[in-house]
């Protein structure tokens, strides 16, 4: 199940991408919900939130490092929580998304962008960064409820 899980999510991510480079890159968006929901094309050659600007080995290392661990926990311990199991997946598949982007084009491809008119901006973030926190999260209920 986990690696159906990190193929689709990877899928998923690939496609949104391949979309957005060939979409959006030469335009100025598309508004999907005005003042709120906008698809841009951007460049980050950073990690969350544009932090580590320019880092490329250090965040392709950390990255190998945490989904080397997370699939060596999976094969080895087969752990009962099946929340666990989804919530390494979708973190797995989310990492193997932004790190190819950072290997084949040096940057990540990001284009969700949510905003409140010209108040606020959240980061432009894509399918694998969302893939991450909802993996996250899913960790996060499943160490509180002591699924572990």
């Amino acid at each position: 199940m986990e690696f159906l899980i990190i193929f689709l999510g990877l899928i998923v991510d690939r496609v949104t991408k391949i979309w957005a480079l060939s979409s959006l890159q030469e335009t100025n968006g598309v508004i999907l919900i005005k003042d709120i929901f906008k698809l841009e094309y951007l460049e980050n050659r950073g990690a969350a939130f544009g932090i580590l600007q320019n880092k490329l080995i250090l965040l392709a290392l950390v990255t190998l490092l945490v989904i080397a661990g997370m699939i060596y926990y999976i094969i080895k311990y087969r752990p009962k929580s099946k929340f666990l199991r989804i919530s390494f997946a979708l973190i797995i598949s989310g990492a193997l998304g932004n790190l190819y982007d950072r290997l084949f084009y040096k940057y990540v491809v990001d284009f969700i962008l949510l905003h409140y008119k010209e108040i606020y901006y959240f980061p432009t973030f894509n399918i694998a960064d969302s893939l991450v926190v909802v993996g996250t999260l899913i960790l996060a209920i499943s160490i509180v409820k002591d699924e572990i």
